[in-house]
């Protein structure tokens, strides 16, 4: 099994300078959380939720109001959480929200406590997957929903092989292969689940679109590897001609490949 490594502390500092900066660029996110949130059954009504990874808390609000429940707010960036209480606090839903500073390797949660955890685009920054699904199927109670979205291998493709025609850093955050998450999602001690894939494709102008798109969603190069100071010019030039090849009638593309994930813990 490929194994990912990420520093947590740097992924926690970098969408907590991103919290201001990330409901403006996150259009693909919102989509992504949508297509999740639609993949609930409708007769499902949990009643204990959290969002798990909920950053500026958009889906922690669009749960409350889909459920009419309070929701729990957890992330790793205190940032995200200080943005998330601020916009809960101007819209109001009726249902105080609480917001707690949690790892998702690390829950501070009682076993069988919770209906559904609901976590959008947050998980693959885990460098222990297994142990977060380990976690999350505790805190579940039987009969109780995982719900979550998930980059995996194939993310940024463009991005990243522009980059290596022009060195040898690791310029694009590494993602879990399909293969090994479904054999991660198949020993996490849920009774069934169930995992689609969506290809997006986004388009831009030019390739700055994009870079500082990844740099307001705090989603820029956080893995070992990656080169350390400021890009040079000719670097920049040299990955803007290689990232041309790609250019499309619609602009230049930037694929995602999202796992879409439903997994229920078994009944007693």
């Amino acid at each position: 099994m490929t194994e990912v490594a990420i520093d947590k502390r740097r992924v926690a500092e970098s969408f907590s300078r991103a919290a201001s900066s990330y409901d403006q660029a996150a259009e693909f996110q919102r989509q992504v959380g949508t297509n999740l949130l639609a993949r609930l059954p409708e007769r499902f009504a949990p009643r204990a939720i959290i969002d798990l990874g909920c950053g500026t808390g958009y889906f922690t609000r669009a749960l409350t109001r889909r459920y009419q429940q309070p929701v729990i707010g957890l992330d790793l960036a205190e940032g995200m959480l200080r943005f998330a209480s601020a916009q809960s606090a101007i819209a109001p839903s009726g249902y105080a929200s609480s917001w707690v500073v949690a790892d998702a390797e690390a829950l501070p949660l009682k076993p069988e406590s919770l209906d559904l955890i609901f976590s959008s685009l947050a998980l693959q920054w885990c460098p222990d997957l297994g142990r977060a699904l380990a976690q999350a199927a505790q805190a579940l109670r039987p009969g109780g929903c995982l719900a979550l979205s998930t980059l995996v291998k194939g993310t940024l493709t463009e991005l990243q092989q522009a980059w290596q025609t022009v060195d040898g850093f690791v310029h694009v955050n590494r993602f879990m292969a399909v293969e090994d998450l479904q054999q991660l999602l198949a020993t996490a001690g849920f009774g069934r689940w169930h995992c689609e894939l969506e290809a997006h494709v986004l388009h831009y102008a030019q390739l700055s679109g994009l870079t500082q798109e990844l740099k307001a969603l705090g989603a820029h190069n956080l893995n070992p590897g990656r080169p350390g100071g400021l890009t040079g010019r000719t670097r920049l030039r040299a990955l803007t001609q290689a990232y041309e090849a790609f250019r499309q009638p619609s602009g230049l593309p930037a694929t995602y490949q999202v796992a879409q994930i439903l997994m229920f813990k078994e009944e007693s």
